[in-house]
């Protein structure tokens, strides 16, 4: 079933939705909308060209990585000892998610559109969506971007511009991540690259639970 969204911010619930995981379009990208809908694993993914209206996913097995489970292997390793470049965090945002839509603005059904990274850039600027950067030098050359809530991370999109930064991006996430506290990172949706790293599935109320814990 998939449900209208009007003005109120709410949402029904998502275990009705569709299997792909999408249960409802319409309503705004406004922070208090964003943060309702992130604080139930629920996420705006839609093709900005092809609607002016919100979908929102929230799917039933949720594709994870728990922060100490992140797989390093023996290449990254490598590269991580190199010291070829530096990580930060939030130091470009806008780098970050200017660089995640223009490397797939040109595709089909590309979704991080001018609507999006308002709404993300609001989000950031009021502290609940944080970047990962990867630097050569002055060079912004890789990174992440996602939203923070207590103790979830939920990933939004990732860029490379040289071979592995968006995996030296979420191991430096993880272990960061981990260090203070933090207990999951929503993926979304499984990739083989995700799943490299060390993503899984998880059903939805154990997902639940542990994003709504204190």
């Amino acid at each position: 079933m998939i449900f209208a969204l009007d003005d109120e911010i709410s949402f029904p619930d998502p275990r009705l939705g569709e299997p792909d995981g999408l249960f409802a379009i319409g309503g705004d990208l406004s922070i208090d909308r964003l943060l309702l809908a992130y604080s139930y694993g629920i996420f705006p993914w839609f093709s900005f060209r092809d609607s002016d209206k919100p979908y929102w996913y929230c799917p039933m097995e949720r594709f994870v990585i728990f922060p100490e489970e992140v797989h390093v292997s023996h290449s990254m390793r490598n590269l991580i000892n190199k010291g070829l470049y530096r990580v930060s965090i939030n130091e470009d945002f806008d780098g970050v998610i200017r660089n995640c839509s223009e490397l797939r603005v040109h595709k089909k059904g590309a979704w991080l559109g001018k609507e999006m990274i308002e709404a993300y850039t609001r989000l950031h600027e009021q502290g609940f969506a944080a970047s990962v950067e990867v630097w050569d030098g002055d060079k912004l050359v890789g990174g992440l971007y996602g939203v923070c809530i207590g103790n979830a991370f939920f990933g939004e999109s990732m860029f490379s511009l040289v071979p592995s930064a968006s995996k030296l991006a979420l191991i430096y996430l993880a272990k960061v991540f981990a260090a203070n506290g933090g207990r999951l990172i929503d993926c979304q949706f499984e990739t083989p690259h995700l799943k490299t790293m060390g993503g899984r599935f998880i059903p939805y109320d154990e997902y639940l639970k542990i994003i709504q814990s204190d």
